[in-house]
């Protein structure tokens, strides 16, 4: 369905055979996968004597926009719907470079400290480098699921100036006890047992390492609540999951975003029920744009054509958006997102 304010964005037609949410969520994963990871890396040094690896897609010479694409839990930047919209966005000029949250790169960090949904500086430190790789190139973002929602966080927590003339997320959990709660819960905790296999992995490696900072029974948490109860809250100065779920949760912040945001949501979401979704604050704020389709899954959206990339549905829709803010003549700070072209 379309929103007010949802632009002129296309309705949303699912792909036959895919009109099942699960389905939807993982055939993506699997089609947007055959892309052919073309990054090449850099590495920024952090305060704190750790790093974060950015990748850059090769984008044009004189880009339009730079974006910075923000990937969800477990994921990287080469994740399927990373690359596909790195694909879409370099298609209509505008540069893409995703940044890798710790320990998501591919190498261990130096610290026993690993990502989660307040941490924000390691995006505020990213956007300080774009604005120096490409000085004078208007910034963008983008945010899939937990990176939509850590991206949330910094643009409406403190209210700053993140420097950004537009963002777009996709499929935010903006309630994270309520996607921890359904991921625990019947054939949806197929998915929380996935995004455990690398998290125990991790919490494995980072006991052998830092056994007097990690316990070693976050290697065998039962559910992503007990894993954040046992290493996400304590590691990062959280009192527990609850804690962590109710200060980190993006709903409470989204009203507080001034600059222009394309949200994309499913109603049919496993992950991130709609139902958690602060559609009324949403749509009273001018400046936000909701797209909530009636199926499409968790990152999904795969449409009738199957596309991803410059023909898919959501890569089109996340770069169209974008293009039209930094169209001439166009105010990024308009009351209104507007999608052109498509």
């Amino acid at each position: 369905m379309r929103e007010p304010g949802s632009g002129n964005i296309p309705s949303f037609e699912t792909a036959a055979g895919l009109r099942n949410p699960h389905l939807q969520t993982v055939v993506s994963r699997i089609v947007r996968s055959r892309k052919e990871p073309r990054y090449s890396r850099t590495r920024l040094d952090t305060p704190d004597g750790d790093f974060v690896d950015l990748d850059v897609w090769p984008g044009p010479d004189e880009p339009v926009g730079v974006c910075l694409l923000l990937h969800g839990l477990e994921g990287s930047a080469r994740s399927g719907y990373m690359m596909s919209t790195s694909e879409a966005l370099a298609a209509g000029g505008i540069q893409a470079v995703a940044l890798n949250f710790r320990s998501c790169s591919g190498e261990p960090i130096r610290l026993p400290r690993a990502y989660h949904s307040w941490q924000t500086d390691d995006i505020e430190r990213a956007l300080t480098w774009l604005s120096e790789r490409y000085p004078g190139v208007p910034r963008t973002s983008v945010g899939f699921s937990l990176g939509g929602n850590a991206l949330l966080n910094l643009l409406g927590r403190d209210q700053g100036d993140s420097g950004l003339v537009a963002a777009v997320v996709v499929s935010v959990p903006y309630d994270l006890s309520a996607s921890a709660t359904v991921l625990d819960r019947g054939p949806i905790r197929l998915y929380g047992r996935r995004f455990l296999r690398s998290l125990r992995s991790k919490a494995r490696e980072k006991a052998a390492r830092f056994p007097e900072i990690v316990v070693p029974e976050a290697a065998s948490a039962r559910t992503l609540r007990e894993f954040d109860d046992l290493l996400t809250a304590p590691l990062h100065g959280f009192r527990d999951a609850a804690d962590y779920y109710e200060r980190c949760s993006s709903g409470q912040f989204v009203g507080s975003v001034t600059i222009p945001v394309l949200l994309i949501h499913s109603r049919d979401d496993p992950l991130a029920p709609v139902a958690s979704m602060p559609l009324e604050t949403i749509r009273r704020r001018p400046n936000l744009s909701l797209h909530l389709t009636e199926r499409g899954g968790h990152v999904g959206f795969l449409d009738r054509r199957l596309g991803t990339g410059p023909g898919g549905w959501l890569e089109q829709s996340i770069g169209r958006y974008l293009t039209g803010k930094l169209s001439p003549g166009d105010n990024v700070r308009s009351s209104r997102a507007v999608l052109y072209g498509l």
